[in-house]
């Protein structure tokens, strides 16, 4: 198990990326959250088996790097287990 913390930043609001990126994570068996800040940037906090949340990553990007996402700050982090699903946050 392991956790992700992830800063999306670009034309990431306003776009469905919330509710993409909780369809995503709900496929994958993927928990956690994802909210938007008020800077505009979007973050997602996400715990799983490690390739799910590679796959998780990849596939966010796959479907808006270049065109919404301008940027990301990926950190890994030691797991704590609290989730039981993927919401959006508010």
């Amino acid at each position: 198990m392991k956790r992700v913390h992830v800063f999306y930043s670009g034309h990431v609001q306003g776009v469905g990326f919330r509710y993409s990126v909780q369809d995503i994570a709900m496929n994958l068996g993927v928990t956690g959250w994802v909210k938007n800040l008020e800077d505009r940037s979007v973050e997602v906090v996400a715990e799983g088996e490690h390739k799910a949340l590679e796959e998780f990553l990849d596939k966010i990007s796959k479907s808006y790097i270049g065109r919404y996402i301008k940027d990301m700050d990926v950190s890994w982090e030691k797991p704590e287990g609290e989730f039981d699903s993927f919401e959006v946050a508010f």
